[in-house]
């Protein structure tokens, strides 16, 4: 059933609304994937707060006109999928690159990410970006790292201590 101007004018500015605010973009092909698969799809990206849209190309160029990602309207061939990261930027990558392992027909065409497009093989490389909190996690690791050398050497001057003179107290019952 074909979508009128109203539905298309507001599927664009939804598209865009996301756009705006999403950290990257993919693009993969979807050919032959069955409706039941595109839903279990569609569930996971809703779990991992990326936006999932199949979109026709032409509302697509509209959509990402004045965005980081209108550098994309070029590639923007045959049935595509996109994907936008909205919290965590690998999050996209991450989804499709899964996603595409366990279906073969799901083929990563194109990423996004600051107003530059690059080929479907460096969608590895922004997948595994790492998350925000495990972003955080390594940062406080990193923070801590000097510290808690300092308390352990510093603690070790005591033990070292306590451990000769009862090295020596054990001599002298010895002997």
């Amino acid at each position: 059933m074909p979508m009128s101007l109203e539905q298309k004018k507001a599927m664009t500015a939804e598209v865009n609304a996301v756009a705006q605010s999403a950290h990257s973009a993919v693009a993969a092909e979807y050919r032959g994937i069955k409706a039941t698969q595109m839903d279990s799809l569609r569930a996971q990206a809703r779990k991992e707060r990326v936006y999932l849209r199949v979109v026709k190309n032409s509302i697509a160029r509209r959509a990402v006109e004045g965005t980081d990602f209108e550098c994309m309207t070029e590639r923007f061939e045959g049935p595509l999928m996109l994907a936008f990261s909205q919290e965590d930027p690998g999050a996209a990558a991450r989804l499709v690159k899964s996603y595409s392992k366990e279906n073969a027909k799901l083929v990563p065409k194109f990423v996004a990410i600051s107003g530059a497009v690059y080929e479907a093989s460096e969608l590895e490389r922004l997948a595994s970006l790492p998350t925000r909190d495990e972003a955080l996690s390594k940062l406080m690791a990193t923070m801590k790292a000097p510290t808690q050398k300092l308390a352990t050497t510093l603690n070790e001057v005591p033990g070292k201590l306590v451990r000769t003179l009862a090295a020596v107290r054990d001599a002298k019952q010895a002997g």
